[in-house]
């Protein structure tokens, strides 16, 4: 199981420095979330991740499709491929509707069929192929002219049923957000090898994203910190299904917390249901949990 971090910075050369740092450090990729008018705009923070680095893989976790015509996020994905010779890859996901909706003013409806469009549109051309798509909602005839480019692979926010076998059928795997591990291991693995079973696709990538995690010694006093920063997305409709699986107030029971010992065995978990990538969020649960968190993940690297 390939070990990674989700990052974030201020500034253009604290990001610069979080990927370069985890890079020495040996870590797999560095993975940033695309949250529309917040931060740095993640499309953009990858190409210059990508011209920074050497080795460090990339990923996006994730780009709701709302934001771009699948065309336009197919030319940014492959410029960005290009840019870091083959180490990206592209996770996109359908969003929640205060932000489809309340932000962007579009319509969150119709969204199986919508994001079968999109995929039948992306995925070919981030093959490298032409599209002649006429859909419901997305429509194309073209393909990318950038020569001397990996294909990208392509992975999906899947959470339901519908999208998991969806995924499964036209995606590399699924990138997850605070899903606990009985979910993954009895709803989420499943679902989606069962579909690239079907549709004779290779086993699909296990991209366990989000994940708050932090070595403390105080595990209560990190769970009152960690319910406090995210307590937003309990009340996301899809992150609420997923606590209700997993029998979850909400972040803070999903969350990987105490000491090395303990931590270790959840990362051992992981691996063991099928988790092929995890993808840790260092959180600040207490002065000096992030760094030391970090140290203790960068252990498990040798």
């Amino acid at each position: 199981m390939h070990i990674s971090v989700m990052i974030d910075g201020e500034s253009q050369s604290e990001l610069v420095r979080k990927a370069q740092d985890l890079e020495e450090r040996g870590f797999h990729s560095v993975w940033m979330a695309n949250v529309v008018g917040y931060g740095f705009e993640t499309l953009q923070a990858m190409s210059l991740i990508a011209r920074e680095t050497k080795r460090i893989k990339l990923g996006t976790a994730v780009v709701p499709i709302h934001l771009y015509h699948p065309l336009a996020l197919a030319h940014q994905a492959m410029t960005i491929q290009k840019v870091a010779d083959g180490r990206f890859t592209l996770g996109i996901g359908l969003s929640h509707p205060p932000i489809v909706e309340g932000w962007l003013g579009l319509p969150y409806t119709n969204l199986m069929t919508r994001m079968r469009e999109y995929l039948s549109i992306l995925r070919p051309l981030l093959h490298g192929k032409s599209v002649n798509f006429e859909g419901k909602y997305y429509s194309t005839n073209a393909e990318i002219h950038l020569p001397d480019v990996e294909r990208v692979s392509l992975l999906a926010a899947a959470l339901g049923p519908m999208m998991l076998k969806l995924a499964g059928e036209m995606t590399d795997g699924t990138v997850t957000y605070l899903t606990g591990l009985r979910t993954l291991e009895t709803h989420t693995i499943p679902r989606i090898k069962s579909s690239a079973k079907e549709f004779g696709n290779p086993a699909p990538r296990i991209v366990a994203g989000g994940l708050p995690i932090a070595l403390v010694d105080d595990v209560e006093g990190a769970r009152v910190a960690i319910a406090e920063q995210f307590s937003l997305y309990g009340s996301l409709p899809s992150y609420r299904k997923m606590f209700d699986l997993e029998g979850a107030m909400g972040a803070a029971d999903v969350a990987i917390l105490g000491d090395a010992i303990s931590l270790k065995a959840t990362l051992n978990r992981l691996e063991d249901i099928g988790v092929t990538d995890f993808v840790a969020d260092p959180v600040a649960a207490n002065e000096n949990a992030v760094d030391r968190t970090i140290d203790f993940l960068t252990a498990q690297l040798l």
